[in-house]
């Protein structure tokens, strides 16, 4: 089983991106774990954001498996403790799915397609990140679910 991180456009901020290539690299540890960049759409000044997201959604959509379980990270979605998100986790990894694949969509969210091919939405808090920064903060918590699963000192309750 592996797990994927589908993101729209590259991160720009190399702070945010350093942060990202630190979790990636730890969690790799735990279960292979990669992020896939689906490239910025070109020209959107002179689209709406509803095109905007269903174009961003046909090159999302192409990226998922048959087999995988598509988790989209969306502020109507879910919300876990740190200790519920690793129990989640744990629930989805003993299921058997080929792969879990997360998705953080463009800056105006996802297709109503997208929405429709989704098993699960989270929600990583009541509060609002850019997209580029939810990227960083996903990470973070995915890293500390594994940690929490094996018991390890990274989270203190």
């Amino acid at each position: 089983m592996k797990l994927i991180l589908i993101v729209v456009g590259r991160t720009v901020e190399e702070y945010l991106q350093t942060g990202i290539d630190d979790y990636v690299g730890r969690i790799g540890h735990f279960a292979p774990f990669g992020i896939e960049v689906i490239p910025e759409l070109k020209n959107t000044r002179n689209i709406d954001s509803k095109t905007q997201k269903q174009q961003e959604g046909a090159l999302i959509l192409k990226q998922f498996q048959p087999g995988d379980y598509i988790v989209l990270l969306d502020d109507k979605g879910t919300q876990f403790t740190s200790p519920g998100m690793a129990q989640w986790l744990d629930n989805r990894m003993a299921a058997g799915y080929k792969r879990i694949v997360f998705v953080v969509g463009g800056p105006y969210g996802f297709s109503q397609e997208v929405y429709a091919a989704a098993h699960a939405k989270l929600s990583l808090s009541n509060m609002t990140f850019s997209h580029q920064m939810v990227r960083l903060i996903f990470v973070e918590q995915l890293y500390r679910a594994f940690t929490i699963l094996r018991g390890l000192p990274y989270h203190h309750e």
